[in-house]
């Protein structure tokens, strides 16, 4: 199979691209695979073997309409990861966003229906659903983003779910909760706190420390997105969930613990305007359907994630953001 992905310099790209090219995603041990990412401050070379013979890197931007539909033909499979991802930025700026989530999805799926691609998985978030106080959403739940972000991704989604129905294109969606890894850019919640308690600074907890996220290792959910392109069905929207909430307090807490630092690390800063109160997804369905279950315990995975900080500052320095 011909692969395109999307965005696969990033994080959870890169992870699927190199489980693709080392074997570890049965059915896909030949895999023939290009990556197309405009390498933003997010896409990172270095998260890729360039030099694998089963891999071909392409820069770009999926805007740019000509390029994708230049590079469609001959693959047989899209999985689409490119998007501008940071909420924070998002309310600083939203145009890049509507700019790469929405028209960039816009011609990708325009040219994978004109070239008649076999399946599109296209990568999408628990965000979509906006906040709820208590249960877990599922797949049938209206949705109601907040953010800039959010709101640019929902509206990619309706035009995934547009081109099932009105282009026959076998468009399958999925939406996770909050990933973690080695390779997350530090801009994001856990590697941000990692690598500042690492050097010797304060993470920034924002408002009471209460809102809840569910953490899900990107293993865990690269596994999933191949369930899902070799079984998942046409038209259809998958949930992942990692099966371990927590406040962002109690996050913190293991980080301190993790990074050998105490309660002095940590400075309360006003909320974020808008900031969601609690995600939670109900992933019954992809249990049920295609055997989904994550594997990897939170807390050894979360312990994992702060030696692999540790041991790659040539990795992550360059990229941490100043704390203010």
């Amino acid at each position: 199979m011909n692969l395109l992905v999307t965005g696969g310099a990033g994080f959870i790209g890169s992870a699927f691209v190199r489980g693709l090219l080392d074997g570890r995603h049965p059915g896909h041990e030949r895999a023939e695979v290009t990556v197309l990412d405009k390498l933003t401050y997010a896409g990172n070379p270095a998260n890729l073997p360039l030099d694998h013979p089963r891999l071909r890197f392409v820069q770009g931007d999926l805007c740019d309409a000509r390029l994708v539909d230049e590079l469609l033909p001959g693959h047989e499979a899209v999985v689409h990861f490119a998007a501008e991802s940071h909420v924070d930025r998002s309310l600083l700026g939203a145009e890049q966003f509507v700019l790469s989530n929405v028209l960039g999805t816009h011609h990708l799926l325009e040219a994978s229906a004109r070239h008649a691609v076999a399946r599109v998985v296209h990568v999408s978030t628990d965000e979509v659903y906006g906040s709820t106080a208590t249960g877990a959403w599922d797949e049938q739940c209206p949705l109601a983003p907040t953010s800039p972000y959010a709101v640019t991704k929902a509206a990619s989604d309706l035009f995934a779910q547009s081109h099932w129905r009105t282009s026959g294109l076998e468009v399958v969606t999925t939406r996770c909760s909050n990933n973690y890894g080695p390779r997350q850019h530090p801009e994001k919640l856990i590697p941000r706190f990692v690598t500042t308690l690492l050097d010797g600074g304060q993470v920034p907890l924002y408002g009471d420390g209460l809102h809840v996220r569910e953490w899900l290792h990107v293993e865990d959910h690269c596994h999933a997105l191949r369930l899902v392109l070799d079984k998942g069905r046409p038209g259809e929207v998958y949930h992942v969930g990692g099966g371990t909430e927590l406040t962002n307090r109690d996050l913190t807490t293991r980080l301190l613990d993790l990074c050998g630092a105490d309660r002095a690390s940590v400075r309360h800063v006003p909320d974020r305007k808008g900031h969601d109160r609690r995600y939670a997804l109900d992933d019954t369905k992809l249990r049920e359907e295609l055997g989904y279950r994550p594997e990897v315990d939170f807390d050894e995975g979360l312990a994992a994630v702060v030696d692999w900080y540790r041991d790659n500052r040539d990795w992550w320095q360059p990229r941490h953001p100043p704390e203010s």
